[in-house]
């Protein structure tokens, strides 16, 4: 009990890009997890919550800056610890 009173608060909108104004070091200090339309996903890099989506990358398709190309996808979005 005492270890979730320790993690803060998931973010309505998270980033796992360091460069993001969305990124919370703090939250990543314990396991995540995504569950987008009752699917648990391993392979999102950012998701919101209340507007209901994630964004994922595109294979391995990079852009000229080598930064994976991401898709967005729309649906329903839930945030947990593991």
């Amino acid at each position: 009990m005492t270890e979730d009173t320790q993690r803060p608060l998931l973010p309505d909108h998270l980033s796992t890009d360091a460069r993001s104004p969305h990124f919370v070091a703090a939250v990543f200090e314990h396991d995540i997890g995504i569950r987008f339309n009752d699917r648990e996903r391993t392979d999102v890099a950012e998701y919101c919550v209340s507007e209901g989506w994630i964004k994922v990358p595109a294979g391995k398709t990079v852009d000229r800056k080598g930064q994976p190309l991401m898709i967005k996808l729309k649906g329903k979005v839930e945030a947990f610890y593991n």
